[in-house]
């Protein structure tokens, strides 16, 4: 299937062979959010999870237009005037971050973000957010929001500490270094750093192998490896033992292994 959808000005949603390719498109704003950034994301996301259903989308890829993929809020979007009332940042959160990054973690479906730039504050956050992170080795990621007096927001608070430790998630979040590509992936914080002219290439390359692979198991265990943060080890166990009993009553299983056996490639339907 091919379709292109557009938001507005703010947000590209291309469909193409299964994969759903959504670009962040303000890049003269280094991508940053506004609120019709957010609108028009919540839209695009909305198809995405339709096309899920009618299977005409199974891996979402996201990335940004331009030298950057998000710096996060744009402030001018919500500046106050000397002596104004201070903005309430927590309906913010409520009404957009909050809801974008929930919507990616429970997405029946693999998420991959591939960060072209700087990401930075929310941006970065949002990247966290996706299942599978590929960076461009010119790329960033900044924790910029104790330079404004706030907290990691968009789940930092929650994704740092146990992807790099408490120590790590700590010393970016309370001084808002800079943190390389290259730096990212050695700590564990993304899946691969790669060279700026290899990045879209490699992951268009990867969306297209996995939208032909077993999506339906590729979606459970997405969900049993979040789970698995908040799961003590019995619980974890009767996850597993549910999650094997569905994906072996589907067919890309035995078509998994009907293929095996008659050493041809497999045909799956995510389901």
């Amino acid at each position: 299937m091919n379709a292109a959808t557009g938001y507005g000005e703010t947000i590209r949603l291309e469909i193409e062979a299964g994969v759903a390719t959504l670009t962040l498109n303000r890049p003269d704003r280094l991508n940053s959010f506004n609120d019709q950034m957010h609108g028009e994301m919540r839209a695009a996301l909305a198809q995405v999870k339709a096309g899920r259903a009618d299977a005409s989308v199974r891996v979402l890829l996201i990335t940004g237009a331009g030298r950057g993929f998000c710096a996060g809020q744009d402030l001018s979007d919500r500046s106050v005037a000397a002596g104004g009332e201070a903005p309430d940042l927590g309906a913010s959160v409520e009404k957009n971050y909050k809801p974008l990054v929930t919507t990616l973690r429970k997405l029946d479906l693999p998420v991959i973000c591939a960060v072209n730039g700087v990401a930075a504050g929310a941006g970065a956050n949002l990247a966290l957010a996706c299942d599978m992170v590929f960076a461009a080795r010119s790329a960033s990621f900044i924790q910029a929001f104790c330079k404004l007096g706030l907290i990691p927001d968009t789940g930092g608070t929650w994704i740092l500490p146990r992807l790099l430790g408490p120590a790590r998630a700590m010393g970016l979040s309370m001084l808002g270094d800079k943190l390389s590509a290259e730096q990212a992936e050695a700590w564990g914080l993304i899946w691969k750093c790669v060279d700026d002219d290899a990045l879209m290439p490699t992951v268009q390359a990867l969306a297209a192998q996995m939208a032909k692979g077993p999506t339906f198991g590729f979606a459970q265990t997405k969900k049993a490896i979040w789970a698995s943060s908040t799961n003590d080890f019995d619980t974890q166990l009767d996850l597993e033992r549910d999650m094997m009993r569905d994906c072996g009553r589907s067919h890309d299983y035995r078509e998994g292994v009907a293929a095996f056996m008659e050493k041809r490639v497999p045909e799956f339907k995510g389901s």
